[in-house]
Parts: structure tokens; sequence; C-alpha cells
């Protein structure tokens, strides 16, 4: 009964007849309301709606987050630079791709000193270094882009003249002790690199002139004799080197090269650098320039990412750089020589992960990169779904109430179907438990009444009719007069 008091439904006495119970004249349907589940229903719908639609939401989100592509900042130079050219080459084939997951924004730098810096700093993801240079701590590599040869020629002897003696040829790096020696770039180094043969053969750079001439102006520093020795570094099909050693022909001689026979322990002393050979003929022929293999050594140029980025990222981008590379060669030759990183755990450049996964073809598919993001996202929908069933059964609550209410409400109709004297009386508690087995089979279609409580009222329910079959019967037998004076006397609390 304390369900009715909170519903403000009234309390039937089965001593007193229903007319008492309706002073303010309202009937005993309108007396009791009968909750309509239509707003719960209402309210589970949307909150179900809602939670789909932030389902969809999410992995529609996480789809967009996982495939968009991704913009990776990379320091190169100097200016005018073959290294340069090609990474503007490689962005704009990235960025032209319709389906590119990985795009390239080239940042120039004035070297690769200063693109190793900002690697450093952390203010790029990528960035052309020299292996020979110091390597920041947080580089990790991710393509060779380039093989460079260090080059070590003396030019052809200019005719002497009359009454002076010509000085001794130069033939080995041994004589090169108090000569002039051109370093071809502005890059300090170029200077370090000759630093470290001469000190191989136990040359102290002091006793040597060290002249240093900005590419561009080698070939006229070279005809006028502005050194004795001239060292150049870059690939072997280097343009810049080319035109040096053919800016070094004169009178019909051909420039002398010098081998650099002390490789191997070049190499051993200083892991960044490696034994190589010149092919014979590498810089023109007739006669060939050199006219026999000339051992020298070697060092890299490496495309390096910034440790911590994402393995998948630079797996995608180390595969993209593969695949676009060969499309590049005939406008840019140097793009072809782009080569896989040592994937070796000693190498002098630790090759970053997504890299080394996409070299030994252990790349990550998209299932396997976001497994655990899948697996956390199906525990997070289960859970969506126990707290949706535990919200509808709360949303259910006050259906489950109510229905308990009318349960007892119809016991109350039950025991003063008994005692009522009035027929019309009795069709309106008829009417009122018409409504409320409508609202009861309501309530079982939304869940909110167990079978077991749909039988207990079904008994009721019968019970009641029941009552009232044998009510009418009675009051029907009985005389009028009779009928008045039974209304009166208990009217009169009898």
């Amino acid at each position: 009964m304390e369900g009715l008091s909170a519903l403000g439904l009234p309390k039937l006495n089965p001593r007193r007849p229903v007319q008492e119970l309706m002073t303010d004249g309202t009937s005993p349907t309108e007396a009791l309301p009968v909750p309509s589940p239509r707003s719960a229903r209402r309210r589970l719908a949307f909150i179900m709606l809602a939670g789909v639609l932030a389902i969809v939401g999410v992995v529609g989100a996480g789809y967009h987050i996982a495939t968009r592509p991704v913009t990776l900042r990379i320091a190169v130079g100097p200016a005018n630079s073959d290294d340069l050219k090609v990474v503007q080459a490689l962005a704009q084939a990235f960025n032209n791709q319709p389906h590119s997951l990985v795009r390239l924004r080239p940042t120039q730098t004035d070297g690769a000193g200063s693109s190793a810096k900002l690697l450093g700093d952390g203010k790029v993801h990528l960035a052309i270094i020299r292996g020979d240079l110091e390597v920041p701590k947080n580089a990790q590599a991710v393509a060779t882009l380039r093989k460079n040869v260090a080059v070590l020629w003396v030019p052809p002897a200019a005719k002497p003249v009359k009454g002076k003696k010509a000085p001794p040829k130069i033939t080995k790096i041994t004589q090169l002790a108090g000569q002039r020696i051109g370093v071809i770039g502005r890059t300090e180094a170029n200077v370090s690199l000759l630093k470290v043969i001469l000190e191989q053969y136990g040359i102290d750079p002091a006793k040597v002139q060290i002249i240093q001439f900005p590419a561009s102006e080698a070939a006229d520093a070279i005809r006028n004799q502005k050194a004795d020795v001239y060292l150049a570094a870059g690939p072997l099909n280097s343009k810049i080197t080319s035109d040096a050693i053919a800016a070094s022909m004169r009178d019909g001689g051909t420039p002398t090269f010098l081998a650099i026979d002390s490789a191997e322990a070049i190499a051993q002393n200083h892991p960044a650098y490696e034994s190589s050979e010149i092919p014979a003929g590498t810089f023109g022929g007739a006669p060939a320039k050199p006219e026999e293999e000339i051992k020298t050594i070697s060092f890299s140029h490496h495309i390096v990412a910034r440790k911590g980025i994402s393995d998948s990222t630079i797996a995608i981008f180390t595969r993209q750089l593969f695949a676009i590379r060969q499309s590049l060669k005939n406008d840019f030759p140097l793009a072809a020589k782009i080569e896989t990183p040592d994937t070796d755990k000693d190498a002098n450049i630790p090759a970053h992960p997504g890299a080394a996964a996409f070299v030994d073809g252990e790349e990550k598919t998209f299932f396997e990169r976001y497994s655990d993001f899948i697996w956390w996202g199906l525990m997070a929908l289960s859970a969506m779904g126990s707290a949706g069933a535990w919200f509808a059964g709360y949303l259910k609550k006050d259906e489950r109430i109510a229905s308990n209410s009318q349960r007892d409400r119809l016991l109350d109709l039950l025991a003063a179907a008994r005692s009522c004297d009035s027929t019309e009386e009795l069709d309106q508690m008829q009417t009122e438990a018409d409504g409320i087995l409508r609202h009861m089979l309501e309530c079982f279609e939304h869940g909110a009444v167990e079978d077991g409580a749909l039988t207990t009222f079904n008994i009721a329910l019968e019970q009641f009719h029941n009552a009232v079959a044998d009510r009418k019967a009675l009051l029907l037998s009985m005389p009028q007069n009779l009928q008045r004076a039974s209304a009166v006397f208990r009217a009169a609390g009898g």
C-alpha cells in the first residue's frame, strides 16, 4: 500500500463503500492515473540511438585518424644541391599520389650539419645527414640516399719556365706535406675528411695549406692553379667532380689520381667511412680518367628519422620511398641510388624499427597495428552494452513500481467489490480493472513485468471478476427497499 501513497493513489478500505472514497466527485477510474510506459520507451530509444551514433562516430573518427595523410618535415640542404632537388621531387611525387598516407614538407638548411642540428633539436621529423659528421643521438636510419667517394688528384704539370727546375711530380699521398691542397665545397666536413686522410699517412694537417673553394668557383680556381692537389667528395657520377677534373686538363696531359691505399685502416679507425674503389674511366674516356681502378674511402648521406616517430608511419614512408624512386630516376638519376639502411645491430647509425620492419618483411598490417585499440574498443562496447542494459532496467523501474501499485489497487478493488451495495459502482470498478489490465499488459510487453508477477496478477484479476459477479448476483436478488436500507445502514457506520 505504500506504493499507492507514493504515487498519489487513494487507498481502499474493504469495509467502506467505493462512493465514500470519491469525495471530489471523480470516478474510480479517474482517481487512479494509469502510468503510460511511452515516455520511458522514448527515453530508452533516444539513449540507444545516441549510443549507436556515438559508437559510429568514434569508429569513424578512429578510421579517419588512422588513414589520414601524415605530413613529415624533412631538413635538407644546401640550396641548389642535388640532395635538395631529389627531396623536392620526392615531396611532389608523394603529394601527387591519390592515396598517399605520408607526405613530405622540405625544410631548406645550409647543409647536412644544420639539418642534423634541426633533427637533434626535435624541430623536424626527418633529415638528410652525412654519416661522417656527428650524428644526433635521436637519429635512426631510414634509407641511404647516396654513397660518396673521396677523389684526390693532381693536375698535369704546366710547362716549366726556362731556367727553372720543374717541381717533383706528386704520385703518392705521402708527398703532400708542404703542398697546397684545394678542397671543393664550402662544408667543413670535406676539410675534416682531408685531415683524416692526412693523419692516417702521418702528415700533420698544419704542414699543408688547405684552400677551400665553393663548387661554383672550383673550375676557375683549378685553371688558375690556385692549388697543387685537389680533393672532391661526392657520388661517382657527380657532375661537380667531373667538371673539376675536366678543368684540370691542360696541354694534353691527364691528371694523376692518388690512391688511398690505407682505406681499410681508415674504415677500421673511423666507422663512418668504408673502403671503396673508383672504377677505371669513371670521369671520362680517351684517355680514361682514371686509367685504372683507384682505391679510396667512401661515406654515405642518410635519410634519418627522429627516434620516437611511429613505427607504422616510418614503415609507410619507407615503402612509398622505394616505390617512387624508380619513377624519378630519369629526371633525377641520384634517386635510383637510394638504398635500404643497414639493419645490423652494430650499424654506425641504428635503423629505425619501422624501416627495419619494411626491409625485413615484417611490416605490420592494419589489424596488427591497431589490434590493441580494436580489443579495447570491443571491451568498451561490451561495457557500454552492460551499462545500457542496466540503464534500460533503471528506466523501467517506474513501470515496475506502477505495476505493483496497480496490483495492490486491484486487490483493494477486490475487497471493496465484496461489500459494495451498488451495481453502478461495481461497473465502475470493472472499468477501472480493465484499465489496470491494459496497463499491466503494456508493462509486460516492455519487460517491466515478469511472467511470475503476471501470473499472480491474473489470479487476482480472476478473483476480482468472480467477486463482482457474485456481488451483482446477490444485489439483483435482493428487494430494492432492502438494498437502500443496507446502503443507509452502512453509510451510518453500522
